[in-house]
């Protein structure tokens, strides 16, 4: 049988929606110029913060299994959009930074090509409709 999420979303008002998530609620809003208040996330960029929560999920959960020393690590995305309507993305970027005086560049870069290539299911589906870039920085 194959696992379901669900979420549920509500209509507050205006250009704002409450959704509930298995993790909890969020707030989405439309900015000011899209005629909402930007009380709240925005769609697209959601789907930005579902790609690097899925790819840091991969890797936080890879650093101890590989015996890792990393101190932190960030995940930033540029996504690029289309120009016409609907604007969807075309081509994005991440950029991983990892942080920590004893890191393993080889093991690290083993972890993220894991998460990229193998078990980051938000990955597989940005594949489908942009061009995905990857950049490592590894900091001391």
């Amino acid at each position: 049988m194959s696992k379901i999420d669900q979420v549920k979303t509500k209509w507050l008002g205006n250009m704002r929606f409450e959704s509930t998530n298995p993790g909890g609620n969020l707030f989405i809003d439309a900015g000011p110029e899209n005629g909402g208040e930007g009380n709240g996330y925005r769609p697209k960029a959601l789907m930005l913060s579902a790609l690097a929560g899925c790819a840091g999920l991969d890797i936080a959960h890879l650093i101890p299994k590989m015996k890792l020393e990393v101190d932190d690590f960030s995940i930033d995305i540029d996504g690029e959009l289309t120009e016409t309507d609907p604007a969807t993305y075309k081509k994005v970027t991440l950029y991983f930074s990892f942080y920590g005086p004893n890191l393993d560049s080889d093991k690290l870069m083993r972890a993220v090509n894991l998460s990229v290539d193998k078990y980051c299911g938000v990955l597989e589906m940005f594949r489908q409709f942009a061009e995905i870039d990857i950049k490592v920085n590894f900091n001391s």
